[in-house]
């Protein structure tokens, strides 16, 4: 196996070399200027589409370009080496003449064609860090569009290559008991081969991963460390016409799959990758679509087991837990709003091995839920979403809610500055010694958003911020936020924090107060981002976020002073994050 990812890895790179080599050819923005012989307008460009011969006229229509004689289709890509044109007078002298193209050093400029307009319904919620990753992943790209001539033809085969390091310092990390110091590296490669259109209905996709941790003075855990494993891996019968058109003549497919699967839905804060994390959620089961993305109208449903991430052997799926749902899409008037209703449910059969004390009871939790986004005209921008969770967790019953609500505005300046407002609330276990569970479910959603740190998730929580966004240019982009935290319930716990519900240790316990005497308030954090893009292929983030500890944390610090590092519970967090792609 390892001797696959270094081949996967070593054509990684050579792609990438290539595909720069290709962008120094076609990059340049030449300048409009007389050239040697007549003035010939540049139509066509180096990766372009074929283009019918008629259409590539002079700017003054005494020339036309032609084609190589020995191709009658299709227009050769423009290079300074290897290619010819034919320059013909359409007078009737029955002349021509044949330049290489080195000798037309610069092009005036192609005139824009007319904007096509949009057809799809398809909205972007405006939220921060809510709009799922592609499907395939944003990484991935059609081999006829990464710049290599030979490949120009193929549009059936998706492929890419990821690799993504990071460097973190903490300072005093309150999820663990030891204080001081951590500095870890945790490097994450991917790779994607997936099949469509030249089988159809039949495709398929694969996707592989490797994560890593280094210099990481913790026992590493299933979400930092998972070499050499699959991450995708499934068949697709997809019908491009089964349900006909909608009204803009788009298609509206069918499309089923099976096998294992790592996909984001809504606003991923039940269904995520995890982008931010080492490791990746994935889940091994069947999942169809009705319409798709573009559709006024779509529908998602699913039945899965999640994948347990193991550290030293192949992944495979958790055999006591089922994961399904359906997510409706209405988009006829996303302009003002997108309306998302969707069901998502558990159903847990008690794993008597379980690490965790959750694992080793029967569970069956049910979550109805709606979601709405979109903006009031070019004043606002708002996302709204409610989750009702009932079921029986073991011997309680199961009664919890959860929502979360977003309004912003994004002024019309050049840089892009944007202001809003974010309030999230999940109920915690009110009474640990009733036979009611309170505690909100995230099922599995992402966490980051709620914490840089990673301190809180989406369960027992209060928590408001204020975010200040700005893009001073395309590659560059500044955030800023200060959010608070409290426990909605203050005899519950605060999840990821002390060694509680760490994959590799037991859990001490020390996260949750039963008695509430610890009060509620967790704290503040002052959280700020910096991204910049060198080239379309690589990005950088450079983060930073200093946490001030409340009176819950403060607490719990001081009532085990055997146990836990006596500190003040304030902490700083520095990281600074690469990410690679081949194409």
């Amino acid at each position: 196996m390892k001797v696959w990812w270094q081949i996967l890895l070593a054509s990684a790179i050579g792609i990438m070399s290539i595909g720069s080599a290709q962008a120094n050819v076609i990059s340049g923005q030449p300048q409009e200027r007389p050239v040697a012989g007549p003035q010939v307008q540049q139509v066509a460009q180096a990766g372009a589409p074929a283009v019918n011969k008629e259409t590539l006229k002079s700017s003054d229509d005494n020339y036309k370009w032609a084609i190589k004689p020995s191709d009658t289709t299709r227009i050769a890509t423009l290079s300074a080496d290897d290619n010819y044109g034919w320059l013909i007078k359409p007078s009737g002298e029955n002349q021509t003449e044949t330049i290489k193209l080195a000798d037309l050093i610069d092009f005036p400029p192609a005139r824009p064609e007319a904007a096509k307009k949009t057809t799809t319904y398809y909205r972007r919620a405006d939220s921060y860090t809510t709009n799922p990753d592609s499907d395939p992943p944003r990484y991935v790209r059609t081999l006829n569009t990464i710049g290599i001539e030979a490949f120009k033809d193929i549009t059936w085969l998706d492929i890419g290559f990821e690799f993504r390091t990071r460097y973190e310092m903490r300072r005093n990390d309150i999820r663990h008991v030891e204080g001081g110091f951590d500095n870890p590296f945790f490097l994450r490669s991917r790779a994607y081969l997936g099949i469509k259109e030249i089988l159809d209905p039949f495709r398929f996709a694969v996707e592989f991963q490797d994560s890593r941790v280094y210099n990481h003075k913790f026992p590493s855990t299933d979400q930092e460390n998972n070499p050499y494993d699959l991450i995708q891996g499934y068949g697709e019968l997809h019908f491009k016409q089964a349900l006909g058109q909608d009204d803009r003549k788009q298609d509206r497919p069918v499309r089923f799959r099976a096998g294992r699967m790592a996909y984001e839905a809504l606003d991923r804060r039940f269904i995520g990758r995890n982008e931010w994390r080492n490791t990746t959620n994935t889940f091994d089961g069947f999942r169809l679509n009705l319409g798709q993305q573009d559709n006024n109208w779509e529908i998602d449903m699913w039945g899965m087991q999640p994948v347990k991430r193991l550290q030293t052997r192949f992944d495979e799926a958790n055999n006591h837990l089922w994961f399904y749902g359906a997510i409706g899409h209405w988009r006829k008037w996303s302009d003002i709003i997108t309306l998302q209703p969707y069901y998502m449910g558990q159903k847990q059969t008690a794993d008597p091995y379980g690490f965790t004390a959750t694992n080793r009871l029967d569970r069956e939790i049910h979550m109805p839920s709606l979601r709405g986004y979109g903006r009031i005209g070019n004043l606002l921008d708002y996302d709204l979403n409610f989750s009702y969770q009932f079921g029986t967790n073991g011997t309680q019953v199961h009664d919890a809610y959860g929502y979360t609500a977003e309004v912003g505005r994004t002024f019309n300046y050049a840089w892009k500055p944007r202001l809003s407002g974010f309030y999230g609330y999940a109920t915690g276990d009110r009474n640990p010694n009733d036979n009611v569970n309170n505690r909100f479910d995230r099922f599995f959603g992402f966490a980051r958003p709620w914490s840089s740190d990673h301190y809180v998730i989406y369960e027992n929580i209060k928590s408001p911020r204020v975010r200040f966004d700005l893009q001073p240019t395309q590659r560059l982009g500044l955030e800023a936020s200060y959010v608070g935290f409290w426990l909605a319930s203050s005899t519950d716990r605060l999840f990821d924090s002390f060694d509680g519900n760490i994959s590799v240790t037991k859990d001490p316990g020390f996260n949750r107060d039963r008695t509430g005497r610890s009060g509620d308030y967790v704290g503040s954090a002052l959280e700020l981002r910096l991204r910049y893009q060198f080239t379309s292929r690589v990005n950088t983030v450079v983060g930073y976020s200093h946490f001030t500890a409340g009176d819950f944390v403060k607490n719990v610090i001081k009532a085990h002073p055997d146990d836990i590092a006596q500190r003040s519970g304030n902490t700083d967090f520095f990281y600074v994050e690469v990410l690679i792609s081949a194409f």
